[in-house]
């Protein structure tokens, strides 16, 4: 979120010292210091609120290039006020998929889950949980779970979670508090599954660059441990993620720079490669926030990133060298009373048929600006055929 507070340094005197002031000469050039309100609120648990629309503060305008779709489903809005809503991930119901759920982040306290309607059917008040993924078929005792991990802020840790199928709702099954050893508190977080090894890691890193690598694994008592395996730095902030476990790869978003890629093994190591970039001759806005892979057939499919700051979705080609493909904007659905989607931040993508509503899939984003300050954030589903006539994309 654009939240920037300025400081200025003065010289203040009482009237004795006047005379003073004006002969001595700073040793330097005084300056400003930019400081996010972001931190400062967070180091001590004060309120962010959003207060001005991002498209009216920037004036954002329309661009022939970009293509507008329409949502047409939209999440209730998270039962606390301000930026709260962040994370999103997509859980895949195994026997009847139109029963299939979404899961999302209340970074200010909690989990929550909801129906594709939108309805909320769970509110977990565990932490302030800041990013969620997951994988199916985790081996857990003898069954094989879905295993779902956030981010979670209050104590700087990953929580982890399974999907009761019969209720649809999360259940806990962390072994211990599993304590991260980031620079800076716990922020973003995807997984990974190596089909080779069928081991199961999760990624967090923190808004100084660093990310730490965690292999999760079947503990007892029908509970899951971590263990740290890899640590490496990307360089400034970094929150969104995601992993390819065809491919065996992690993208990660530096807010500022752009989308790096890495092998996502332990063994990986540092090398990267940029697939885009901000600023002159890249297609993404600062900050570059959520990113997703749609998984199409035989290692196809698309990349898709939030440029948060120009309120836009960037599609690249999940192969080779991630080609770029276009970019599209969530604008209201006027017909549906659901508005546009601005300074998102959290998205997924799914491409299983999930019941008449989304035959083909659906798209989501976090919304951080829900049509008015009254009403709290949420999260907006788009379907993935609108998205894929659009660019002439697979479906």
């Amino acid at each position: 979120m654009w939240r920037i507070l300025i400081l200025t340094i003065a010289l203040i005197g009482c009237d004795d010292r006047e005379h003073e002031i004006e002969n001595t000469k700073p040793a330097a050039n005084t300056n400003y210091k930019l400081v996010s309100w972001d931190n400062i609120a967070n180091s001590f648990q004060l309120i962010i609120e959003i207060v001005t629309n991002p498209r009216q503060l920037f004036g954002v305008k329309d661009n022939d290039s970009i293509k507008k779709i329409p949502a047409t489903v939209e999440t209730e809005p998270v039962p606390v006020g301000g930026d709260a809503a962040d994370d999103i991930a997509i859980w895949v119901h195994p026997q009847e998929t139109a029963l299939s759920t979404i899961i999302g982040t209340q970074k200010k306290g909690g989990l929550l889950v909801y129906d594709l309607t939108g309805r909320q059917i769970q509110y977990l008040q565990d932490g302030r949980m800041n990013n969620v993924d997951l994988r199916d078929d985790f081996p857990l005792g003898d069954e094989k779970v879905t295993l779902v991990a956030a981010s979670n802020r209050t104590n700087n840790s990953i929580a982890l979670y399974k999907v009761n199928p019969s209720n649809r709702q999360l259940e806990n099954v962390a072994f211990r508090t599993i304590t991260v050893g980031l620079q800076d508190e716990v922020y973003g977080l995807c997984m990974y599954h190596n089909q080779s090894t069928h081991q199961y890691f999760v990624f967090v890193d923190d808004k100084s660059g660093n990310v730490e690598q965690w292999r999760v694994f079947d503990k007892e008592n029908l509970r899951v441990d971590a263990t740290l395996v890899r640590r490496f730095r990307v360089g400034s902030a970094t929150e969104g993620c995601v992993a390819d476990d065809q491919q065996g790869e992690f993208y990660i978003g530096e807010e500022e720079v752009g989308i790096w890629k890495y092998n996502a093994n332990p063994d990986g190591g540092d090398a990267r490669v940029q697939v885009d970039h901000t600023g002159t001759g890249g297609h993404l806005t600062a900050d570059v926030e959520g990113l997703t892979l749609y998984d199409g057939e035989q290692g196809n499919g698309y990349l898709i990133a939030s440029s948060q700051g120009n309120n836009s979705f960037a599609i690249y080609n999940r192969s080779s060298h991630n080609e770029y493909i276009g970019t599209f904007q969530i604008v209201a659905n006027d017909a549906l009373k659901i508005d546009e989607v601005s300074s998102s931040d959290g998205i997924d993508v799914v491409n299983v048929p999930l019941g008449t509503a989304f035959p083909h899939g659906f798209f989501i984003a976090q919304d951080g600006w829900n049509n008015d300050p009254l009403e709290n954030q949420d999260f907006k589903l788009v379907p993935w055929e609108s998205i894929a006539e659009a660019f002439g994309l697979a479906y």
